[in-house]
């Protein structure tokens, strides 16, 4: 929590830990110029140089370490003091109730559930992997807090509080031949492996209405209806897969698989969704953890706009 933790700080510590405004800005989705001016003008206030400026980067002075140590200090105390508020409020027990589709069983959901272990630790969870429709069922019957699906519905009986729109692409092994290709057509595939995601997977219509379009059918398949099945052969660099980025995420986070999306006129991607049911109050702390779920989507936006940028240049 950072409501009070100032910007200046958070952008100090930052820069502290990187040792480059480039670094820093990156880290926190924020321009350079923004950095520099809360750091020069910090400088400017306390009359004192807080970042030795080298050819390498940006070294703390004394003064800049003093500060460094206090701040840390500080943001230890302030978390302390969120837990006591936590308290007031009753965010002492309770329990978090979430449905979620398969593909997020990795990524994004659990660095916000890691956050909630950390900063909550005696909330108990109950989560339910299952198919989107399974999971939109359960918002709507009030089964779970809060779910995140693929392509919701039913729109009158789900609030979306969050989405973002998922790109669908060729997922391969970072030693597949076509791994360095800028852009891959289905035409470049014919003589490779590919690995299909079939029924029940709501990515199954969307693969098929491709090879339709194109009037393509690979010379060897394999079909399977578990993407971690699908990613791992591709992985292994067994076939080449037609999947969505969410699909892939995790293990393109780890640099172990390569993603190109299928740019193709008519084609529209998936769209992940954070729903709720319609005027549903939800408990502070469910809340809690959708607010940092919300954060982490949106940061998956933005890598996918960097992604989409890339693929246009």
């Amino acid at each position: 929590m950072n409501i009070t933790f100032s910007r200046f700080s958070e952008y100090f510590i930052a820069v502290a830990k990187t040792g480059s405004l480039r670094k820093a800005a990156d880290q926190l989705y924020i321009s350079v110029s923004a950095i520099h001016r809360q750091i020069t003008l910090a400088e400017e206030e306390f009359g004192i140089v807080l970042f030795e400026r080298l050819p390498s980067g940006l070294k703390l002075t004394l003064a800049g370490e003093l500060l460094y140590a206090d701040l840390l200090k500080w943001q230890k105390e302030f978390q302390q003091t969120c837990v006591r508020f936590d308290e007031i409020q009753g965010l002492s027990r309770g329990s978090i109730e979430l449905g979620l589709i398969a593909a997020l069983s990795d990524g994004f959901v659990l660095d916000s559930l890691q956050y909630m272990y950390e900063n909550y630790p005696w909330i108990n969870f109950n989560i339910q992997i299952q198919e989107s429709d399974t999971v939109s069922k359960m918002i709507m019957d009030a089964e779970v807090d809060f779910g995140i699906l693929l392509n919701p519905k039913s729109h009158n009986q789900l609030e979306v509080m969050s989405f973002v729109e998922i790109p669908v692409g060729f997922v391969m092994a970072k030693s597949h031949p076509l791994a360095q290709a800028e852009k891959i057509y289905f035409s470049d595939t014919l003589y490779f492996k590919h690995l299909i995601p079939c029924a029940p997977l709501i990515i199954h219509d969307y693969v098929y209405s491709l090879y339709k379009h194109h009037q393509f059918m690979p010379q060897q398949k394999l079909e399977c209806n578990d993407i971690r099945m699908i990613t791992s052969l591709a992985e292994r660099n067994l076939g080449i897969g037609v999947l969505s980025y969410i699909d892939a995420l995790p293990y393109l986070e780890r640099d172990e698989l390569v993603f190109k999306p299928i740019i193709e006129k008519g084609m529209h991607p998936l769209t992940l969704a954070l729903c709720v049911a319609p005027k549903r109050q939800i408990s502070r702390i469910s809340q809690i953890m959708m607010n940092h779920l919300i954060d982490q989507m949106e940061d998956l936006k933005i890598k996918l706009q960097q992604l989409n940028a890339s693929c246009a240049a």
